[in-house]
């Protein structure tokens, strides 16, 4: 078939070269990908403050405390598995912000203990995982959901900072750093 314009490109011409651009980018890499840097995740350091004692820790029952400030709401629940951050002898108690990172929709009481996430968000029904520190499941939210960042000494655990930022904040506590 004769092409009339040959400003316009045909199916058969397209295909040839995104099928050789595609073979070129696999054959020789990305550029830039090999100079790629890890770069350490969000954390604010805050004030240290008792959460909770562990045996005071029901499992699947969320606990709700305010960190790292009066106008923050975060849950603490214990799961079932291994979660990233978790603290415990299992490494199963974990401790979140209830703000959702894509427009701050609450996600108080949104806990689901078969799926061991929070959501969805009421506002446009993003969910997280909380086994994978706080990684976005499902939603329009493009962050993991702000992890807070405990210890446990002795019997009691501990809020000590935040990984990640809360929702219409430029810093959690403080200046904010990159630690």
């Amino acid at each position: 078939m004769n092409n009339p314009d040959p400003k316009c490109m045909n199916r058969r011409t397209f295909l040839r070269r995104t099928g050789a651009a595609t073979i070129t980018i696999m054959v020789t890499g990305i550029p830039g990908v090999a100079g790629a840097v890890e770069m350490p995740a969000w954390f604010d350091k805050g004030e240290r403050i008792r959460v909770a004692r562990l045996r005071d820790i029901q499992r699947h029952e969320t606990l709700y405390f305010e960190y790292p400030d009066e106008n923050s709401s975060c849950f603490i629940v214990q799961m079932d598995a291994e979660a990233g951050g978790g603290v415990g002898k299992a490494k199963d108690i974990v401790a979140f912000h209830t703000s959702c990172t894509h427009m701050g929709g609450p996600l108080h009481g949104t806990y689901q203990k078969e799926h061991a996430a929070v959501g969805p968000c009421p506002f446009h029904l993003t969910t997280f995982d909380l086994r994978k520190y706080g990684m976005v499941i499902a939603g329009h939210a493009t962050e993991s959901l702000p992890q807070v960042v405990l210890e446990v000494d002795g019997e009691w655990i501990y809020a000590i900072g935040m990984m990640g930022l809360i929702f219409g904040r430029s810093a959690n506590v403080g200046g904010g750093s990159h630690d």
